[in-house]
């Protein structure tokens, strides 16, 4: 099978040309460094099966960092049919010199010249034959956001990967010309091959920034982007939430509740009471999580999300990080992993640990579901999106101190470099196929992790043989009698100890598991959760969840990333030991005020 690898800067437009080409979902974002692993997926050109690789962005061969040394081992120790360099077409003074790189390598690339729509609006012209003959390479003028030139950068693809000669592995770094030289070169090409305006004016980009970065209200805009964006997932997503459960139970009346009649009694608890409804439950906040990455997506896809970097820069060099990691914990909103594998971009090896270290703070989706089943459960519609906001100004308030704390440990002098990309508009194609991606992702997961743990809460409710199903004498009982000395203090019952314990594994399990183990749902499961809660112990409790420890997965990429059990064990001690004194002074705070 051939292979086709995608190499290009960070922001350039790989990973949404790698989805135009081979059909997938890979994350993109109107960042940098959105794409620090090997994504890989196979697609048919010209009627030949073939790999395509999107390595990640880097900017120079020479580099050191870990996504330059991902890229340079892919190319030294793979056969590569054909390289597929991607640049941006506003920024080919700065871009041409990896392009040179790459060609003086041997490797014959093919350019695609991106983002040529942005170009146009600019008064940038390229004369791409022109520029094709002087590189003796093929040259292509797309715009892979809409799709613009795809079928001319396809059918080129196609011809030249019938007639190139495949790139055998070798030592890249023996074969590297001198910076200086190809600097030059690349001056020269653009001069020759590249027309624009004397200074290249971003009217509409410079406007929006005037107030969006403004020294004082910049910030508070941007949290009050955030609210909107909290309270349109709460105010759209509680009726799709309810729409999905009715349907749910629609179907278990129609199809599963016959069935009591003819399984045993417990063969039907455990398979209709306890993992139908527990995977139910957890499956009708699935319009909720879809529509809060779709509202993200347009966050990130404006360039919104970099000014934040922007923004956030100066203070979080008072704690020893920099914008990248303000955008790390954006990042971690939707899932933990990533954010974590997307530390690679930096350099120090002390920035990137103490950035991995506030990361497992960011209020991540699976969190999400479990707050907004709490919010709408105990909170009035009014107070659930202020009590969801308020838990994401915790998740920071999280990061920024663990960042203070242990800032002082992991310095780094690593310089904080950002360009600005302009503001463009959406694209559906690609907000769809994120909300595909978090879609694939979340039922991976239902397969996986929130199958075994509703299970297993069952089993801790409802045994051993002959206790009454999640009362005391059940394994569940025991836990919770056991934990109580610990979590009495921050208002959290004996039952929802057990919660927590399963939740440990992965947060999407804490609902099932509350399921699960009352054998309710819809709204005898909201009454029953007033019962065990009051709005005080609510907070609590999600502070708690927020804080406590991230699920199994974020650990073992922590580990996986970091190579130190040690540093692994801190984080998880530290997050453990935060979460109960932050619940401890708020659950006291507020009893002492009489609430």
């Amino acid at each position: 099978m051939k292979r086709i690898a995608i190499v290009g800067m960070p922001n350039t437009g790989k990973s949404t040309f790698f989805n135009r080409l081979t059909g997938s979902s890979s994350r993109v974002g109107n960042w940098p460094g959105v794409t620090v692993e090997l994504l890989g997926a196979h697609t048919i050109l010209g009627g030949e099966a073939v790999e395509v690789v999107d390595l990640p962005g880097i900017y120079d061969l020479h580099g050191f960092s870990d996504d330059e040394q991902v890229v340079r081992s892919f190319l030294e120790n793979n056969v590569v049919d054909q390289v597929v360099m991607i640049l941006n077409a506003a920024q080919l003074d700065h871009q041409l010199p990896l392009a040179l790189q790459i060609h003086k390598l041997g490797m014959q690339p093919i350019l695609l010249v991106n983002m040529i729509d942005e170009a146009d609006q600019l008064g940038i012209r390229i004369d791409a034959r022109a520029l094709s003959g002087s590189l003796d390479c093929p040259v292509v003028l797309i715009s892979a956001r809409n799709g613009t030139g795809m079928t001319a950068a396809t059918d080129v693809i196609v011809d030249s990967m019938q007639s190139v000669t495949p790139v055998q592995p070798s030592e890249l770094r023996a074969h590297l010309h001198a910076d200086d030289e190809i600097v030059s070169q690349a001056e020269s090409l653009v001069s020759q091959h590249v027309s624009s305006p004397s200074q290249l004016v971003r009217k509409m980009t410079e406007r929006i920034d005037r107030v969006l970065l403004h020294p004082v209200l910049g910030l508070p805009l941007f949290f009050l982007a955030m609210f909107l964006v909290f309270q349109t997932v709460y105010t759209l997503g509680a009726p799709l939430q309810e729409a999905v459960a009715w349907l749910l139970e629609l179907f278990r009346g129609w199809a599963l509740d016959p069935l009591e009649n003819v399984l045993p009694a417990s063969v039907f608890g455990f398979l209709v009471n306890g993992l139908y409804d527990g995977v139910g439950t957890v499956a009708s906040f699935v319009p909720v999580i879809i529509l809060f990455f779709f509202l993200m997506a347009i966050v990130e896809d404006s360039g919104y999300l970099a000014r934040a970097a922007y923004l956030t820069d100066a203070l979080m060099a008072r704690l020893g990080l920099d914008g990248r990691g303000f955008v790390m914990i954006l990042m971690g909103f939707g899932c933990n992993v990533p954010a974590l594998m997307g530390t690679r971009v930096m350099r120090s090896r002390s920035l990137r640990l103490l950035s991995m270290l506030v990361i497992p703070f960011s209020l991540c989706s699976a969190r999400l579901q479990v707050f907004i089943f709490i919010t709408t459960a105990l909170f009035t519609p009014q107070q659930a999106p202020y009590i969801l906001f308020f838990m994401y100004l915790a998740s920071f308030a999280a990061a920024f101190l663990t960042a203070l704390v242990f800032g002082r440990r992991l310095k780094s002098d690593e310089p904080f470099v950002l360009e600005l990309p302009p503001y463009r508009k959406p694209v559906l194609f690609q907000v769809l196929m994120r909300g595909w991606h978090e879609i694939a992702h979340f039922l991976r997961r239902a397969s996986t992790f929130i199958i075994t743990g509703v299970i297993l809460v069952w089993w801790l409710t409802h045994y051993p043989e002959g206790s009454t199903p999640g009362g005391a004498g059940t394994y569940a009982s025991l836990m919770g009698d056991w934990l109580k000395p610990v979590l009495d203090p921050i208002g959290i019952s004996s039952i929802m100890s057990v919660v927590l314990l399963v939740g440990f594994v992965a947060k999407e399990i804490v609902i099932g598991a509350i399921v699960a183990m009352t054998g309710l749902e819809g709204a005898a499961l909201n009454s029953y959760m007033t019962t065990q809660m009051d709005a005080v112990q609510a907070i609590s409790f999600m502070l708690f969840i927020l804080l406590y420890t991230p699920c199994l997965s974020t650990l073992a990429t922590q580990l996986g990333e970091s190579r130190s059990w040690r540093f692994t064990g801190v984080s998880l001690a530290w997050s453990l030991g935060l979460a109960w004194v932050v619940s401890f002074c708020f659950y006291q705070g507020a009893r002492a005020l009489g609430y």
